[in-house]
This record gives C-alpha cells, structure tokens and sequence, in this order.
C-alpha cells in the first residue's frame, strides 16, 4: 500500500485545504526531500484568490528547506540525509531557454503549452513545497547543500523571495552611486532594498507605510522611507532628489498604481524594473511615458533558479551581510495551514512571512 503524506491542496479559488496525498515515485533524476521548514508567498495568495489560474488537485507553495529522503538512480554528488534547499525556479538545464541563458523561463512556449511563469514548476505545474515531502526534478541542477553553520530560517528566504527581491535590482542594473525608488515594503521589496544596497546603490528611498515594514526597511538599507498616506510619493521623491528623479524604480507590489508612480520618478534614461504579479492589464500612462520618447528601460523579471544562485545567496546569508530572519513574523506547523492562509491572504496581525514546519 501507497505510503500518504500531509499537503496543502488547491481545490477551487478561495479554497487551499489540507489534505492527504501519495508520496511520490523517485525518477531517475530526481530526488525526494523532507520537508523541515517551508512557507506561504504572495503568489500563493493569487493562486487562492482565483487570479493566477492553476490545476485543481495540486499541491501549493515553492519556497523549500528540507533534507533528502531518497535519491534517483542516476543522480550523483549528494547523500541521502543531506540538509538542501531548492529555488522556487528549477530549470532543466537543457531547454532552449536555459541554453540561451534565460533560466528562469524553462518551458515557457515549448511543445507542451506556453505557461507564462516558465521555470516556475513548484506549486504551479507539479506538486509543491507545503507538504511533508516534495519531488525535486532534476536534481543534479537545482538541489543546493545547506551550510552546517546555517538554520532552516537563515536560508528559507533564498527559494523565491530574496532571489526575487535581489533581482529586481540586478534587472534594473543598479551600480555605484545610483538613487533608487522602491515601492512597497514587503518581503520581496524588502530584499529588493537590501539587493540595492549590496549592488552600490547610495540613496535608497523606500514607499511604505506600515510602521514596522519601514523599521525593517531601514534595517535592510532604505535611507529614506516615504510614507504614500501622508504625502505623494511622486512627489516627495523628487523633492528628495532635488528634482532629478530616480536612477532606477523597483515596483514590488504588482498595481497599477505603484507601477505609474515608478515610472513617474524616473530620471530621463532610468530603468524601471517590475517584479509585481499583477491581476489584470496596465495601462502605460502618456505623459510619465514622454510619449515613448524618454529612452526609458521596462524589465520585467522571474527570479534565476537553480543550484548556483542558491548556493550564492546563502554565500551572501553566512557572510553577515543580509539577515532575513526579521521578516519572518509567524510560524504555524503543517497542521495549521489553513489558519496560515487566513492570517496571511488577510494581513492580519503585522504578518510579513510565516515559516510553516511539517
């Protein structure tokens, strides 16, 4: 008889419930791992609310800290036992798209079907990381060893949010001496803040106005953090760039609002670098837009997946010089995953990221 396991299942939108499901067969290639630590990301909440459409039956979340159950016969380097972590983007490494470099869209367009997140498989086209176990592809790609001297917490941002939030600022190509804008301040602009800072940025000036997102943003190197309900963010962002604008805007929220005040401050020739999920269309206003003509740069970006960028990013956690425990704010055990759900679709209770352990 089919050993079970414990996961989180989507069951139609507004339903994400725990449920009971097989543990999944090892292929060759693959490797199955133990859940230890896991949690819930704002993508996960589209998925929830109906807006990012996916496959009922499926087992939710792409943020995994766990150790190694058993290994597929043909991979190699790795012991069973082994703490490792994997990226919410798992290339293949041998499509098209990752050949050309672009690794985080993976089989976006192939012969099986355009899906418009690519190398996103997690909890969007397989089974998921909020589950007692969890099937990794491809292991020899995407499988990255968990320093002895780091906890499941230090690491757990790596998967997706600090991957994302850091590229953000890679996409936007910050460098020495630039001003850059960031709107919102939750977990993903959080890292986009501290990625600024680490790619040279001097003035960071973050959007936000929960009182303790803008601690942490200053934690994590926002010089300045406007408040949107007091002032205009338009506005005081030139006002403290003395009317040139910013090098770069990061939009981390995913409206069209915080997208058009991005573009707004832009100096001419800035870049702004989109990393929001967005719900709908956005309309790409006339004048902030000059009219097509400001030779202005719109990048979009899906965080790079994969061993490397996992192993450096826990390079940058050991380092010292990024501490992403602070926005974990709730912990909830498996068993509780529905009561996570409500407390974080809800933003209740000065919720930023819960840690979510089988």
């Amino acid at each position: 008889m089919a050993q079970k396991m414990k996961a989180a299942i989507f069951v139609e939108p507004g339903r994400i419930v725990l449920d009971e499901k097989t543990i999944p067969d090892v292929g060759p290639l693959d490797a199955l791992i133990r859940i230890t630590t896991t949690t819930i990301c704002g993508t996960d909440i589209h998925i929830l609310k109906g807006e990012y459409p996916v496959t009922p039956g499926l087992t939710i979340g792409h943020e995994p800290v766990g150790v190694i159950e058993k290994l597929g016969s043909a991979v190699q380097g790795y012991h069973e036992g082994q703490r490792v972590i994997a990226g919410a983007i798992t290339p293949s490494g041998h499509s098209a798209a990752c050949l050309c470099g672009c690794h985080s869209q993976d089989g976006a367009g192939s012969r099986h079907g355009f899906k418009p997140m690519g190398g996103w498989r997690f909890g969007n086209t397989i089974d998921g990381a909020q589950a007692e176990y969890l099937l990794v592809p491809d292991a020899m790609t995407n499988l990255a060893p968990i320093p002895d001297s780091l906890s499941d917490e230090q690491v757990l941002m790596c998967p997706d949010i600090m991957s994302t939030g850091f590229s953000g600022a890679e996409r936007g190509r910050v460098t020495i001496g630039d001003t850059v804008a960031v709107f919102a301040q939750g977990p993903i602009g959080l890292c986009a803040t501290a990625g600024a800072r680490l790619m040279g940025a001097t003035t960071i000036i973050g959007v936000e106005a929960v009182p303790a997102r803008v601690d942490i943003a200053r934690g994590m190197g926002a010089d300045q953090v406007v408040d949107f309900t007091k002032v205009d963010p338009v506005d005081e962002i030139m006002r403290l760039t003395d009317g040139r604008g910013g090098d770069v805007a990061i939009e981390a929220l995913g409206r069209q609002e915080t997208f058009e005040a991005a573009l707004r401050v832009l100096r001419p020739g800035g870049t702004l670098s989109s990393l929001g999920v967005y719900s709908g269309d956005l309309k790409i206003p006339f004048a902030p837009f000059l009219a097509g003509l400001g030779d202005h740069t719109i990048v979009t970006t899906l965080c790079p997946g994969g061993k490397e960028r996992m192993r450096r990013l826990m390079e940058v956690i050991a380092s010292g010089r990024l501490d992403t425990r602070p926005l974990v704010t709730h912990r909830f055990n498996l068993d509780q995953i529905e009561e996570a759900y409500d407390l974080f679709a809800n933003q209740r209770d000065g919720v930023l990221k819960v840690a979510i352990t089988p």
